[in-house]
């Protein structure tokens, strides 16, 4: 006898196979259309001249953040270097107060000052973009440590690219934070986005030694690796590792491996140094792509279902770009406030 359709939803699994519940699925893939979207927007605004500076944008890594973040306890900081709009977006900043840092108004996140590589939002956690490569990373350790010493019970999550990684100041702060976790003071979650590439740069042709977790060997950093496209596994690895920094104090190092399907900045507009047959692969494995097959298989979703999805988050992004093209410039005086503490 053939079964019905509503006896097959009915003996269909609540879960699917990797055992995440669906409305957690959901929600990554709602957080990844809003960064997607948002990033999308944030190029249209750089190539119309409305964003200043420069821009470096987050998609294809979408799912490393989202991941991570989802694990977020208040008192917990999180730290990265210049590709940071998906992090602050993801911690709770307005997406209007983010679009408007970027096009320099005085509505931004810190009034027009910082621009793309330089987002704040303390009162979220979010500790900064910086675009200095590695020199993020010895805070980043310090803010930790500060954390156990002031009796608090969060952690840093700290994420560097793998250009950062052969800094001289990773070295040194990854030696401070084994040396201090030794005693449980350095609660530090190093999340190393390995892109791949440090600007046009192969990881292959930076450095003889290609699996980054394996650097932190070499001060007492316990560490492993993940697929950085597929949110879920991500997720999974930061359910446990972001519970066990917390609860040792002991630093630990996650390897992502993703992917950026876009040029490394907005001004990248050649890319000689991959090519588009490399990134036509790489895109197959679109973190979002797959979780939306993944959804649409497992019957969680419709197609209708996430193309509504997705146009909730377009509509909140829409009105991101409409804020900060009304907000206003920022006053000539305010070019003399938050250069000295008060």
């Amino acid at each position: 006898m053939a079964t019905t359709q509503r006896e097959s939803k009915k003996r269909r699994p609540a879960v699917p196979d990797g055992g995440m519940a669906p409305e957690r699925l959901l929600e990554f893939l709602r957080r990844m259309y809003g960064v997607r979207l948002f990033e999308e927007a944030a190029q249209r605004g750089f190539r119309q001249g409305k964003i200043g500076g420069y821009l470096h944008v987050y998609s294809g890594q979408e799912a490393v953040a989202t991941g991570f973040l989802g694990n977020w306890q208040a008192g917990d900081k999180a730290i990265t270097a210049y590709r940071d709009h998906a992090h602050a977006l993801l911690l709770g900043s307005s997406p209007g107060a983010v679009m408007a840092e970027l096009y320099g108004r005085a509505t931004g996140l810190v009034g027009g000052k910082g621009g793309s590589m330089h987002l704040f939002d303390v009162a979220n956690g979010m500790m900064g973009g910086y675009g200095i490569v590695g020199g993020h990373i010895p805070l980043g350790v310090g803010m930790a440590y500060a954390l156990r010493y002031q009796g608090q019970t969060g952690i840093v999550q700290l994420y560097l690219g793998d250009g950062a990684i052969h800094n001289g100041a990773f070295h040194e702060a990854a030696n401070l934070a084994g040396l201090w976790g030794r005693d449980g003071l350095n609660p530090t979650l190093f999340v190393i986005e390995n892109n791949q590439y440090g600007m046009g740069t192969s990881v292959e042709r930076a450095t003889a030694m290609t699996d980054l977790a394996a650097k932190f060997d070499s001060y007492g950093i316990a560490h492993e690796k993940v697929d950085g496209m597929d949110v879920e596994a991500v997720a999974s690895c930061a359910d446990r590792v972001t519970r066990q920094v917390r609860e040792t104090g002991q630093p630990y190092a996650v390897e992502a491996l993703t992917y950026r399907i876009v040029p490394h900045g907005a001004g990248d507009f050649f890319e000689r140094y991959r090519t588009k047959e490399e990134v036509r692969q790489w895109r197959e494995r679109d973190p979002i792509g797959q979780l939306e097959h993944k959804l649409i298989e497992s019957e969680i979703a419709t197609e209708e279902q996430l193309a509504a999805l997705r146009d909730e988050e377009k509509r909140a992004v829409d009105a991101a770009v409409i804020f900060a093209d009304e907000s206003p410039e920022p006053a000539p005086e305010s070019l003399y406030t938050h250069v000295y503490a008060e």
